[in-house]
């Protein structure tokens, strides 16, 4: 059995929980030390029985908590070389572990692949959480030009995926031209009609469920990007989907497959 959850989704932290009977992850720690502990505790979790921390870039919002989280815990990491290096984290030698982009490796009975993806950081990556025949992707940080996501979603179960911006809020919005363009270019953001056409161009009906992820606080609304979502989505009858909303506030219910 596989439990899953967003602690904290959105543009200023992101942290994605995914657990079995016996081992845990988390993906990013982009949120306080305490926060995470805490939003672990409200949804209880067992803080003991995580066995890394896994990094995706190495933006603040994805990686504010790690130093802590390490610190207090003993929590090892999971980071390219490239990324720690930019990261500015200052970790225990011994908790650190580099990881290599493409290939898998197992901890506990989870096997996680990371995979290359288009963003604006030095070597930014996606991960597919395995256990048993169940997948799961955590998807944030993405464009739709990137092979490597819509490979990874077409045999998920579930998806952390990114929901940044509305398109109509972000271009009249009071962002400077060039942050414009940077969150909507090939290596920024994917909007809510982005991230609906991926699902609805290349989900199969194996996907079940959808966290509507790493929304903007100021480009985007939890009821915008779920109304967006689904209205697309529902021209594909044969997915069965259950779509549910993240929050940089707090925690998502907890997801089982």
């Amino acid at each position: 059995m596989i439990r899953l959850a967003a602690l904290a989704s959105g543009s200023n932290g992101n942290c994605y929980y995914f657990g079995t009977d016996k081992d845990a992850i988390l993906v990013d720690a982009g949120i306080s030390c305490r926060q995470i502990a805490n939003r672990l505790e409200k949804l209880k979790l067992d803080i003991s029985k995580i066995r890394g921390i896994f990094i995706t870039h190495e933006h603040i919002d994805h990686i504010r908590g790690v130093e802590v989280l390490t610190r207090k815990y003993r929590l090892p990491i999971f980071v390219t070389k490239k990324t720690f290096d930019n990261s500015g984290l200052y970790i225990d030698e011994e908790l650190v572990n580099f990881i290599s982009i493409g290939e898998m490796m197992e901890i506990g009975n989870i096997a996680i692949t990371p995979f290359a993806k288009n963003h604006d950081a030095v070597e930014p990556c996606s991960y597919s959480l395995c256990f048993q025949d169940k997948k799961v992707c955590i998807m944030t940080d993405i464009v739709t030009k990137c092979k490597n996501v819509i490979t990874h979603l077409a045999d998920a179960d579930a998806v952390f995926l990114e929901t940044n911006y509305d398109d109509h809020m972000l271009e009249n919005g009071f962002y400077p031209y060039h942050l414009k363009q940077r969150i909507s270019g090939d290596n920024g953001h994917l909007s809510n009609y982005q991230a609906a056409l991926l699902v609805l161009e290349h989900a199969t009906p194996k996907l079940k469920y959808v966290f509507l992820s790493h929304l903007s606080a100021n480009n985007n609304s939890p009821e915008l990007a779920y109304t967006t979502f689904t209205s697309m989505i529902k021209e594909r009858k044969d997915l069965k989907l259950k779509v549910i909303k993240t929050s940089r506030k707090d925690v998502t219910e907890i997801i089982t497959l």
